[in-house]
């Protein structure tokens, strides 16, 4: 994940593997609650069934999404 930069993306780098690029700060969680909602978008849920499991304060994350 990389944070406070002029564009927002989420590529997919392999099967189950992504890169987050969000607008947001890392700061106050604002980052990761981004995080959350690009990864809810792209599997087409809500974003209550998306949870970051490990790496909360890493730039690398383990995030668990319930289909």
């Amino acid at each position: 994940m990389t944070a406070g930069a002029k564009k927002e993306q989420l590529r997919k780098t392999k099967k189950d593997h992504f890169e987050a690029v969000v607008t947001e700060k890392a700061e106050r969680n604002m980052a990761n609650r981004k995080v959350i909602a690009l990864i809810a978008c792209h599997y087409k849920v809500s974003i209550g069934k998306v949870r970051i499991v490990t790496g909360h304060h890493a730039p690398s994350k383990i995030v668990a999404v319930d289909i």
